[in-house]
């Protein structure tokens, strides 16, 4: 089953030639007998006597314009001297014939201009010599400009939300004053425990609100990058990409869905010896790999007519699927014909698709084997061999109209009882390990299975900035935001999580990028090898030459001494290094031998494999910057070598997990990977497409979506108790500071359950008891209060100004903060907790990709889940401190109605944020389910003796006893 069509790999495209020198100008033609000369012609309109002298900078023949002198210093021309006082007309200059001949040669010039080709060896595309420093240059080559470029928040809206910001500092600050020196006496305890809430609300919103300092967009430019890296007549030199692909469990992460995943990839709008899409399966599942296969014939039609009729999205599922006209813009007389029959196709291959999946329901005993009659290797999840098959390649399979298909490849990691694999983020560094052997392409795309590419122009995007002459070499990865089909209108538990792609996301990216998600994001591999980025050179300090040599020496000359010899050591050091890595390379190359005829080049190779793991091919590939793979190397042996660096016992004593590849440490790998990156001194880029890049499937049931955010933050809680942790971790490195304040804000927000339930409990505890967390209110304190709440509205109101954010989503955002901080977040921090400190691993569950029949019909889906508890609670509570409060003033009559209203107005607060989580609970059906109702008649039973117990209503010095006045005799 292992495939012997391996490719072997490309070598790099022999560079462009470069723009031929002009040709220098012959003396031989000019001599003293000629005229004056106007451009090198006589003009009859001009007496020859007052013609001005305009040496030609080049006489026709040269490809570039260049100031050129003569070359024969012993001809001398004496130029006739203008004359301010004449009309430049008399000298030539602004007549019609010299306006004919300046609109002849621009012209000239726009014809002979060539597209510049990038020179990624000579720092950041600037070539040798004087050619982009000369003043006569045109500059309006759009194959010379940026790709891309950042579009700034309009001054009207982002200065008014800095403004808005500092003014609320300056009330928190006020209100803080106000709440601690007016202390409730008679109620100490609810007043201690608000302040001490408020006060962690303060600090969280600070970290959240100060990485939205200074949000940027960016433009790309598409024709731009095909201008520079693809001429015409040449192969492309865009560079080569692969992606990866994960899934795990089949029966969770449907195999339709991965297969529409997989045929998205290979229909990219990118050439097709450029894409290699490596699909891992951790699960080692026969129904994965059958799937694969049927895919990559599928992918024969597909492809190419994706190609032939440029159409989007390239997703088969989704393309078929939507519900527009499919006929707009299309002109070509065979489109239809071609669209039925590809239906068709497609139909029937959803149908073989689902014929596996029924048949993987019923494991035989024996277990799977294949058409060859031997057992499959993957019958034991935690006890197989590592796997991998080419499915399609250069020399494999072509499409039906006999073009090249891009390169698919099968990935199944070995595993062995007692080995920690790491998840998802060891069949990551897996990935990164065999595709470094078999194509070693210079970047990297990694998708969740159920994140289709429905741009396929995605590659192109983030290529303008990763290929990008100027600023591309100090980016580590371009981050897409993350888009969701199949949630219904209303994303009643912000699913889409468009406020912080959308606002927080775009903050980032204007001071050091973006953070990884997971999902969506192309990598530089150099990156990912843990190498620190490339520093920006300074330019030489200026020197003053009008002071003699013997005033510098009491000043300038002890402290070159000083200084001189550590610098002078530090080069020699670092030129050492360099050296002993190419040495290293090429024993490498040459393969283990004749390394121990020489002990200096020994210890290089040492420390290579214990970073990188015994493997010298791979260890070659990664001193390769631009990619590649060696020329000559067999199919069989790299086969060979794949199989051994996917082996589980591979990154035993070596550096991968830790300072390489996917960091372990945390179920959320991504937080750590990113952040790694960017203590390296990386800068990311965020990237919105007009179309979004990619589509994915997000779990729309209450309870699966409980789970998510529950593994989440259980990934944020052990980065916070981890060496990792951004608040102690990476000081004195390239992380800036408003970026380590998002890294802190992103693993510290689980905290904060615990204040928001107490803060949440607080308004029915005052309801029951008649006590409240605020002394009597006086006019200073109403108006801190009420600019509090303006500003809040406020911040809220320009936030969503300037991040295009609509008022439902960021009101969707803010209920569901509430509902997920009062349950999922708090389970995160006790299982964290119990993780780290006790060593009690608790696993995550993967979310479902795949929804039941019926649009939307498992949003209504009812799942029991011990998540629902906390809120659950937290509204029952409420709802009856409410009750009972407006209860006890109908019977204490008008004075008592002043001061409910702000206890009801806490108590509603909390009852309209978690107003989502009641319809979650209700499901589509009008009635409550019954363990809904039990739990409500339980708790409610136990408030209500609660509140009997407290006697809220009586005077604590018992029953006092008055004299009504009548008369009963």
């Amino acid at each position: 089953m292992l495939s012997s069509r391996l490719n072997v790999g490309r070598g790099s495209h022999p560079n462009a030639s470069c723009v031929s020198t002009p040709l220098e100008l012959d003396s031989s033609s000019v001599t003293p007998e000629i005229p004056l000369l106007t451009y090198g012609e006589e003009d009859n309109g001009i007496a020859s006597d007052k013609h001005a002298l305009i040496i030609p900078p080049l006489m026709g023949r040269g490809k570039r314009i260049h100031p050129m002198s003569f070359p024969d210093s012993s001809i001398t021309l004496q130029a006739r001297p203008m004359d301010p006082k004449k009309d430049l007309a008399v000298y030539g200059y602004g007549s019609v014939a010299w306006k004919e001949r300046m609109e002849e040669w621009k012209r000239k010039q726009n014809e002979k201009l060539e597209v510049v080709k990038h020179q990624g060896e000579n720092g950041g595309g600037n070539n040798d010599g004087d050619e982009t420093d000369d003043p006569t240059l045109p500059k309006m080559d759009e194959g010379r400009q940026p790709l891309s470029r950042k579009l700034p928040i309009p001054s009207s809206k982002i200065n008014p939300y800095r403004m808005i910001v500092i003014l609320r500092l300056a009330i928190l600050g006020l209100f803080f004053h106000y709440r601690i020196l007016h202390p409730v006496h008679d109620a100490y305890g609810l007043w201690l425990t608000s302040v001490v809430c408020e006060i962690w609300f303060a600090v969280s919103w600070i970290l959240d609100q100060f990485p939205k300092w200074y949000p940027i967009r960016r433009e790309t430019y598409l024709d731009r990058l095909s201008l520079r890296y693809e001429k015409e007549g040449k192969p492309s030199e865009l560079a080569s990409v692969d992606v990866f692909v994960s899934t795990v469990d089949p029966m969770k992460e449907p195999p339709l869905i991965t297969a529409n995943t997989v045929l998205s990839i290979l229909a990219v709008d990118y050439p097709v010896d450029k894409v290699s899409c490596y699909v891992s399966d951790d699960g080692a599942a026969m129904l994965t790999f059958e799937a694969l296969s049927e895919t990559s014939e599928f992918a024969r039609k597909w492809v190419p007519f994706c190609k032939k009729f440029n159409i989007e999205p390239r997703a088969p599922e989704w393309y078929f699927a939507q519900k527009v006209d499919y006929l707009k813009e299309k002109v070509h007389p065979s489109f239809v014909r071609e669209r039925r029959a590809m239906k068709r196709d497609y139909e029937e291959f959803k149908v073989r698709i689902n014929s596996l999946v029924a048949m993987a329901q019923k494991v035989p005993e024996e277990g799977w084997t294949m058409q060859d009659g031997t057992p499959w290797p993957g019958n034991n999840v935690r006890d197989h061999p590592g796997m991998i098959q080419v499915f399609l390649g250069q020399n494999g399979l072509r499409d039906t109209e006999d073009n090249e298909l891009p390169r698919l490849v099968y990935v199944s990691r070995e595993k062995r009882p007692g080995f920690d694999h790491h998840k998802k983020a060891g069949a990551m560094n897996a990935l990164v390990r065999v595709s470094a052997i078999i194509s070693n392409a210079p970047y990297l795309l990694n998708v969740d299975c159920d994140h289709y590419v429905n741009n396929s122009k995605a590659l192109r995007e983030a290529m303008c900035f990763m290929m990008d002459p100027t600023s591309g070499k100090k980016i580590c990865y371009v981050q897409f935001p993350q888009r969701f089909d199949g949630i219904d209108r209303n994303d009643r538990y912000s699913n889409r999580n468009v406020v912080f792609f959308d606002i927080n996301m775009k903050g980032l990216d204007g001071i050091q990028g973006p953070i990884y998600v997971g999902t969506g994001c192309v990598f530089r591999r150099q990156a990912l090898y843990g190498y620190d980025a490339p520093k920006k050179k300074k330019p030489p300090g200026k020197t003053c030459n009008c002071w003699p040599k013997w005033c510098c020496l009491f000043c300038g000359t002890r402290k070159k001494t000083r200084k001189g010899k550590p610098k002078e050591k530090k080069r020699k050091t670092k030129n050492k290094e360099a050296s002993t890595q190419v040495h290293a390379l090429e024993n490498i190359e040459e393969g283990i031998e004749g390394i121990d005829n020489e002990k200096s080049s020994l210890m290089p190779q040492i420390k290579f494999e214990k970073k990188f793991g015994q493997s010298p091919v791979f260890i070659a590939s990664t001193l390769l910057e631009e990619g590649g793979v060696p020329q000559g190397s067999s199919s069989a042996s790299l086969l060979k070598e794949a199989i051994h660096v996917i082996s589980c016992g591979y990154e035993d004593k070596t550096e991968w997990g830790k300072e390489i590849g996917w960091i372990y440490g945390s179920v959320t790998e991504d937080i750590l990977t990113g952040f790694k990156m960017h203590c390296h001194g990386w800068r990311s880029v965020y990237c919105i497409p007009k179309r979004a890049a990619f589509k994915g499937s997000a779990p729309i049931n209450l309870a699966d979506r409980l789970h998510q955010v529950l593994r989440w933050a259980l990934g944020s809680v052990e980065i916070f108790l981890s060496r990792h942790c951004p608040i102690w971790y990476g000081y004195g490195c390239g992380l800036k500071w408003l970026e380590r304040f998002s890294y802190i804000n992103s693993v510290v927000y689980p905290l904060t359950s615990i204040p928001l339930i107490a803060y949440c409990t607080l308004p029915a505890v005052c309801l029951l008891t008649g006590k409240f967390i605020v002394p009597e209110i006086s006019n200073y304190a109403s108006i801190v209060f009420m600019a509090l709440f303006i500003s809040i509205a406020a911040t809220g109101i320009l936030e969503m100004q300037w991040g295009g954010v609509g008022i439902d989503d960021w009101w969707r955002n803010e209920q569901f903060w509430v509902i997920g901080g009062a349950s999922s977040h708090l389970f995160a921090l006790f299982q964290g907790l119990l993780k780290v400190l006790a060593g009690v691993n608790t696993n995550f569950t993967v979310t479902s990709k795949g929804g039941d029949d019926g649009e939307f019909s498992e949003l209504y889906l009812f799942k029991w889940t011990s998540l629902l508890i906390p809120p659950m609670t937290l509204l029952i509570i409420n709802i009856i401190g409410v009750i009972v409060g407006v209860s006890d003033a109908i019977n204490n009559g008008y004075e008592t109605w002043g001061p409910l209203f702000g206890k009801l107005f806490f108590a509603l607060w909390v009852i309209v944020h978690l107003y989502p989580f009641l319809k979650g609970l209700m499901g589509k059906q009008d009635r409550l389910p019954t363990i809904i109702l039990v739990w409500a008649i339980l708790l409610a039973s136990i408030f209500s003796l609660l509140w009997v117990r407290i006697n809220p209503f009586l005077s604590k010095g018992g029953i006092v006893l008055e004299v009504c006045g009548l008369d009963c005799d």
